[in-house]
């Protein structure tokens, strides 16, 4: 499973580390990876996760490659999808939301809510969930 967004500095992160949380990893892992990877994640998005008991201080934006995209079976953008180059085989998804970076907190509470309201649902709709 992986989560793309342009910097892999938010969105992504966000994504990846919520997922990991709730999914089953006998059944499924997430890694996050960008299209144009930033030096770090936002400091915005590291407080609002750090919130909600997920440390993101330490994690670092990847290049989405084909080697990180390689044992995925799906791959969910959001807001880079026409920065994705065709990946044979790999199935798509994309979710529009809201870049966090420079937002307020509220509005990144807000972005983080809802990356994880779609995470969940993808979670369990997969059957991927329980730790």
């Amino acid at each position: 499973m992986v989560f793309a967004c342009v910097q892999d500095a938010g969105r992504a992160q966000m994504a990846a580390a919520i997922f990991n949380l709730l999914a089953n990893p006998d059944k499924a892992t997430a890694v996050s990876a960008g299209t144009q990877p930033g030096e770090r994640v936002h400091a915005e998005v590291v407080i609002a996760m750090k919130e909600i008991g997920v440390d993101l201080s330490r994690a670092r934006p990847r290049l989405l490659t084909g080697a990180v995209t390689a044992r995925a079976s799906l791959l969910v953008t959001m807001g880079c999808r026409d920065d994705v180059p065709y990946l044979l085989g790999l199935r798509t998804q994309e979710w529009p939301l809201g870049d966090p970076q420079g937002q307020p907190l509220e509005r990144v509470r807000e972005i983080r809510d809802e990356v994880a309201r779609r995470v969940a649902q993808l979670v369990t709709a997969r059957g991927w969930a329980g730790r």
